[in-house]
């Protein structure tokens, strides 16, 4: 039964970085925009948390980085790692053309407040938490709205775009029937934290040693670690034991020794089963997949949550005027394929082979691991560093904001209730 029928110009499945970004830009831009958050808040455990210098520039540019700034953060500006017992530096971002020659550590969950409240101060944002997608509204082969359950009853959204930005087990693209395809992933990773000590540095690094990688991100007062694990390797991992999970990271980092009783259950590690996969079509008529609806991305390189940005903004200068007009054909919703289709095969495709020649190699590796040779150049050679600093901190093809900001005014319609 549905209680209420609203009716909007844009509705947004999925309150991540690509949803919450979208809204944004376009409540900025006057339109009025409902996006449905399926959880109550924010706060999951070990979301993205990587804020890469393309979405830094975001910011910048839509005039919030000051303000950004202030919240709570730590910043990246090289990342290394112990490759046996050698120690490497292969990325620099102090070199990069943007403002901010670093990766800023921000919660994810401060990071949607953050977008969300901005997207709050124009009349047209609307934001619905506890709002999960049952269905979609179709007129012939075209969506014209979604259905959605709240808490206190059923919602009817009537729109004139629907968007899925509702992650990699995106109930949009399903529901629209786009199919995607699957190109594996030969590990899952377990995250946890552990705390930060006096003279443990400040380096973000990654720990490679036979069979074992683990990566200590920084963040201020703890470390958010990562230990990959072979794909689907979970329950094996378990039925040694805790204690011998706690061993295996001081094998990976002895300087740990004194801390791993930290981990005082399985409940403390978290799993994130790695998936990498891509929509062949992201579009139908009506309705448009983005982020990670549209591709599911290793955490190789943290590039997800920029990447899911910048189809954000990508689809925002691309949507805007169509939007206004009230012509937004598949044609256009193809345009934000073509736009970012690209950057996401290339990223992918160097995620693929990093999994490929050196991912799996080290899980099924028995004997102590060498430095590989293009390593060793960074070693020799530090420029070399800047290579992956711009591969890593601005991705290929970022993107700039061009939809205007319109203040005072809005699209908004009346809602009317049933």
């Amino acid at each position: 039964m549905v209680d209420k029928t609203i009716t909007t110009r844009c509705a947004i499945a999925g309150g991540g970085p690509a949803g919450i970004m979208l809204g944004f830009l376009l409540a900025r831009a006057g339109f009025d925009v409902v996006v449905l958050e399926k959880h109550p808040d924010f706060l999951r455990d070990f979301r993205g948390d990587t804020i890469h210098p393309s979405t830094l520039e975001i910011v910048h540019e839509l005039g919030l980085l000051d303000q950004f700034l202030k919240l709570p953060h730590s910043k990246v500006r090289e990342v290394g790692g112990i490759v046996g017992d050698d120690q490497i530096v292969f990325a620099d971002f102090t070199h990069l053309p943007t403002r901010c020659g670093f990766i800023a550590f921000i919660p994810q969950w401060d990071f949607l407040d953050f977008l969300a409240d901005q997207g709050k101060r124009y009349p047209g944002f609307k934001l619905k938490i506890q709002a999960e997608v049952e269905d979609l509204i179709w007129d012939g082969d075209r969506v014209v709205g979604l259905k959605a359950k709240l808490p206190r009853g059923h919602l009817d959204i009537r729109a004139d775009l629907v968007v899925g930005a509702d992650g990699r087990h995106s109930a949009v693209r399903r529901l629209a029937g786009l199919e995607s395809v699957d190109f594996g992933a030969p590990m899952d990773v377990l995250w946890l934290r552990l705390s930060k000590r006096p003279g443990d540095g400040t380096q973000t690094l990654g720990r490679i040693k036979a069979g074992r990688l683990f990566v200590m991100l920084d963040r201020s007062d703890y470390w958010q670690c990562a230990y990959v694990i072979p794909k689907g390797g979970f329950a094996a991992l378990r039925c040694k034991g805790l204690e011998a999970f706690r061993q295996d990271l001081v094998i990976l980092n002895p300087a740990l020794a004194n801390r791993v009783s930290e981990i005082g259950s399985w409940d403390d590690v978290k799993l994130l089963t790695v998936r990498v996969d891509r929509l062949k079509r992201w579009h139908r008529p009506g309705v448009l997949c983005i982020g990670d609806a549209a591709h599911a991305m290793s955490p190789i390189g943290g590039v997800g949550i920029n990447l899911a940005i910048q189809d954000a903004v990508a689809a925002a200068n691309i949507l805007a005027e169509p939007l206004r007009e009230g012509t937004v054909t598949e044609e256009v919703l193809a345009k934000v394929q073509k736009r970012r289709e690209w950057p996401t095969k290339i990223t992918q495709r160097l995620q693929l082979l990093v999994q490929k020649r050196i991912i799996s190699n080290v899980l099924a590796s028995t004997a102590q691991p060498r430095v590989p040779f293009v390593f060793s150049l960074f070693k020799r050679f530090p420029w070399l560093r800047r290579i992956p600093g711009r591969l890593i901190g601005m991705g290929f093809r970022p993107e700039r904001v061009y939809t205007p900001e319109i203040k005072h005014r809005s699209t908004v319609r009346e809602p009317t209730a049933h």
